[in-house]
């Protein structure tokens, strides 16, 4: 639909799932801001009965005014004040593949939406991004120690050794929770070498076994974690 959002101005459409608006701009496909809208949806929704499972976490986005927008030339990427996601990015074609191919990145910039401005103000105290929440908590096991800035080397039993200068700690927490998240749902199952550098438990077993800590904290339903990985496939 068309909008006339504050903020949002060089965008000429949106969708809203649950609330939440996906901006893109003109020259976005339609597909590539519809598949990055289903993929919301579902994880959000994951079981796809139309409610979405966690109301707090809902509730939360939009307080926030959480929104994700997606641009298509790079001179697009970081004009805007939400979450951005590249419409090249946007790959219902890997899920069709078998999970081969380059990666869909809707799966993270979605998520990451979901989880900075959802999960972690409805629970701050456990999925906070600062130093001492129970998400910080893990991550400073998973990173070999408690590193407020990347560090030169990350000791040799760390499994998350996430190495962009530019992510801080906050950051860094954010990007944890993906790996771990998509890990788990097996989202990550064919892309052991690609990832290792910054993430080595690219399966559910592997998380189960490595790191105890998130994968209790990700499958406990009180949050109402997803269970499926999402396909761009919402039925709603």
């Amino acid at each position: 639909m068309a909008h006339s959002d504050d903020g949002f101005g060089p965008t000429n459409r949106k969708v809203e799932v649950f609330s939440i608006p996906i901006y893109a701009y003109p020259d976005v496909e339609d597909v590539k801001l519809l598949h990055a809208a289903n993929i919301m949806a579902q994880y959000l929704d994951n079981d796809e009965d139309g409610m979405v499972d966690n109301p707090e976490v809902l509730d939360a986005l939009t307080s926030e005014n959480a929104a994700l927008y997606m641009w298509k030339r790079e001179s697009q990427q970081g004009s805007l004040e939400a979450q951005d996601l590249g419409a090249d990015e946007s790959l219902p074609q890997w899920h069709e593949s078998g999970q081969s191919g380059r990666f869909d990145a809707a799966l993270e910039e979605v998520w990451h939406v979901i989880t900075h401005s959802g999960f972690a103000r409805a629970y701050p105290e456990v999925f906070g991004e600062e130093i001492g929440t129970s998400l910080a908590n893990a991550m400073d096991i998973a990173r070999g120690g408690r590193f407020l800035s990347v560090p030169d080397v990350y000791p040799e039993a760390a499994w998350y050794s996430y190495d962009d200068q530019t992510c801080d700690y906050s950051c860094m927490a954010t990007e944890y929770i993906y790996w771990a998240m998509t890990s788990i749902l097996g989202g990550q199952r064919n892309r052991a070498g690609e990832i290792q550098h910054e993430w080595k438990l690219n399966s559910r077993a592997k998380v189960q076994e490595t790191d105890v800590a998130i994968y209790g904290l990700l499958t406990d339903p009180v949050y109402s974690f997803p269970d499926v990985l999402p396909d761009g496939t919402y039925r709603r």
